[in-house]
């Protein structure tokens, strides 16, 4: 049930918004007893200092090393977190996956600015490209221009988005787990297309009153009997578009996380509509934790 977390990496470019993966980090890493890596890629191969002439990417590579350590030691000002700062030259995404098959990284926290439409397409994601790609789970962060300096992190209530595929009986593993782990409130959630004909709607509402029972004792018996000791599991149906049913429900009842499965997309629907878990992510109003089964060939453990 539990899904042990050795060695979590956050991505950041040393902004405002992107170091607000760090807090989460440590307070994972500090839960877990894991090693936290920081990694900055410089995404260009050649970069010039102080206007002056450009140097070489080992040399730059130094310089933002030790900058690192210097603009990270305060988030870690009393804590035992054991932590190293990663710094590469290259493609972002590329040179992520690479590290996380070197440290073997269990998890990677990424922030994301919530584009969507043509901004989206053209300027694409980071963290949307990691998410299919992972051979880990990816903890997605909404940043927060007005955030605050210090982001309080906690595990209270944990969101499920439960639609019985393989990708979210993952999701509900490792939701089953964190609850667990910081003792929270585990909320499963399963969304109900719309009927394709409205104008049926009342003659099939006996046979949808019966699926939607099914469908709650279905989620109910999800959770075993051992976990009840500690777990007392909320289930909820609700009806419309997945993404938006369940960022309202996260926003009403202010969930502190949610766990999707990833479900394969093709390119196209990957540039122009994206997953649930993508659109999710860009609007939920907390963090979205996105997993996805691997296929045998690509098990890295």
């Amino acid at each position: 049930m539990r899904h042990q977390l050795n060695r979590i990496l956050c991505s950041t470019d040393f902004s405002d918004l992107s170091d607000q993966t760090i807090p989460y980090g440590i307070a994972l890493a500090k839960a877990f007893g894991a090693k936290l890596f920081i990694s900055h890629i410089i995404d260009l191969p050649f970069a010039a200092v102080d206007g002056g002439m450009p140097i070489d990417p080992g040399e730059q590579q130094d310089r933002m090393t030790a900058f690192a350590y210097k603009h990270l030691e305060p988030f870690f000002e009393g804590t035992t977190v054991s932590w190293e700062p990663w710094i590469a030259t290259g493609n972002t995404a590329d040179e992520l996956m690479q590290l996380v098959h070197r440290k073997r990284i269990d998890l990677v926290i990424s922030a994301t600015h919530g584009r969507s439409g043509l901004k989206r397409f053209l300027l694409g994601s980071v963290a949307e490209k990691l998410m299919r790609v992972l051979p880990c789970p990816l903890l997605i962060i909404k940043a927060k221009p007005d955030g605050p300096e210090k982001i309080e992190f906690s595990l209270r209530r944990i969101l499920v988005g439960c639609d019985f595929s393989a990708d979210s009986d993952l999701a509900f593993q490792y939701g089953l787990g964190l609850a667990q782990e910081f003792e929270a409130e585990l909320h499963l959630v399963h969304v109900l297309e719309p009927p394709a004909y409205p104008d049926a709607e009342a003659a099939l509402t006996e046979s949808r009153n019966a699926m939607r029972a099914q469908i709650r004792e279905k989620l109910d018996r999800m959770v075993p009997e051992e976990a009840r000791n500690w777990c007392r599991p909320i289930v909820t149906l609700r009806e419309g578009k997945p993404d938006e049913e369940l960022s309202r429900y996260a926003e009403i009842n202010e969930m502190d996380l949610m766990v999707l499965g990833v479900h394969g997309h093709s390119l196209v629907e990957a540039l122009f509509i994206g997953s649930t878990t993508d659109r999710v992510a860009r609007r939920s109003p907390c963090p979205v934790l996105a997993v996805r089964p691997l296929p045998q060939k690509e098990t890295v453990r």
